[in-house]
């Protein structure tokens, strides 16, 4: 092999024993032994177990972030407003990628004890909440809605989204494109027919004030 082809054979079997096991349980030893090579073949490519890993988390997250940002950038077909359309088209793209790459997708929602803290899913995610917040600051602002709260449903809707792929990543069930329609189902039903001065029951309010059940806390300690 030449010295591309070796390493490129090294990051696809590191990021099949990254995915499967771990970084933590994978071992410089066995990376080396399923490439027939020797362990100072690996860390003259990458310096080490930490190299590897990071540059297969680079991949990964440079492919999720191509992803993400194509599906909430402006498109001709799609109006500066239309934030369900983009919803859809990322929630859409985040299974996609789940769908075609499974082990980056395992490796990415674990954590990530190598990777800068700018480089890992939860920056990315933090990134896609940004994003999400404008736009439904705009959207709030046109139907009366307070604009503030805007990052607090952003981040309700990519935690539910994220959380949702997550789960969808063991069972496969539904399809994708039935997994994105229901997800986006509930999340612009729902926003779909917001209050603008949502409360609570006073029954509720009254039950969180002694303590939702729990013993107090002299009690607890």
């Amino acid at each position: 092999m030449s010295g591309t082809e070796r390493r490129e054979q090294l990051i696809a079997i590191g990021r099949s024993l990254f995915s499967e096991r771990g970084y933590e349980a994978t071992a410089i030893e066995e990376i080396a032994q399923r490439a027939l090579v020797s362990k100072p073949v690996v860390y003259e490519h990458f310096g080490g177990k930490e190299g590897l890993y990071a540059v297969v988390v680079d991949r990964e997250m440079a492919t999720l972030h191509k992803a993400i940002t194509a599906s909430l950038s402006t498109h001709k077909n799609l109006a500066p407003h239309s934030s369900r359309l983009r919803l859809e088209r990322v929630t859409l793209a985040l299974l996609t990628y789940v769908e075609e790459h499974s082990e980056g997708f395992r490796i990415l929602v674990r954590d990530s004890p190598v990777a800068a803290a700018d480089g890992t899913y939860s920056s990315l995610l933090n990134e896609a909440i940004g994003q999400v917040e404008y736009l439904l600051a705009a959207d709030f602002a046109r139907r009366s809605l307070d604009p503030d709260l805007a990052a607090l449903y952003a981040q309700a809707l990519v935690g539910v989204v994220s959380s949702s792929a997550t789960w969808w990543l063991d069972v496969r069930r539904p399809s994708k494109e039935a997994m994105a329609t229901h997800l986006v189902n509930l999340c612009w039903s729902g926003l779909a027919h917001l209050s603008a001065e949502p409360t609570l029951d006073p029954r509720t309010l009254e039950f969180g004030a002694r303590g939702a059940g729990l013993a107090p806390a002299e009690e607890r300690d």
